[in-house]
């Protein structure tokens, strides 16, 4: 599957709206940004191989390990990697499905959410 970047934006938003509450009201204070694909320095500073087929990353510092004299330097960001998810969807049912899963354990990284919470709410 291969979507221009304006309708797979439109899939992305749709994906949100359809996150519980419990989760997509944290995202008032996070950027979600689409890129076709994670850049090699991005990977190799999580520490995955350069060919690593990320869906989605959360990047910034999680509530639970913030320090209210040391904020953080940069906004809170989520990416959202277009290639990847086209290439394991078939359909858009599928492609929006797995962005909202996608978004909502992202948003659970940020939140600093175990596993185990994420899955409670139906994302493990």
């Amino acid at each position: 599957m291969r979507l221009g970047n304006s309708e797979f934006d439109k899939i992305v938003k749709k994906a949100i709206r359809r996150i519980p509450v419990e989760i997509r009201q944290h995202l008032e204070n996070i950027l979600i940004t689409v890129q076709n694909r994670p850049d090699p320095e991005m990977l190799a500073e999580m520490g995955y191989p350069p060919d690593e087929p990320l869906l989605g990353v959360y990047w910034g510092v999680p509530l639970n390990e913030r320090n209210p004299m040391e904020p953080p330097l940069y906004p809170d960001t989520i990416f959202i990697f277009k290639a990847p998810l086209e290439q394991m969807c078939d359909t858009l049912e599928e492609l929006e499905e797995e962005i909202e899963i996608t978004v909502a354990h992202e948003v659970a990284h940020f939140l600093g959410m175990s596993e185990e919470e994420l899955a409670a709410l139906g994302y493990g």
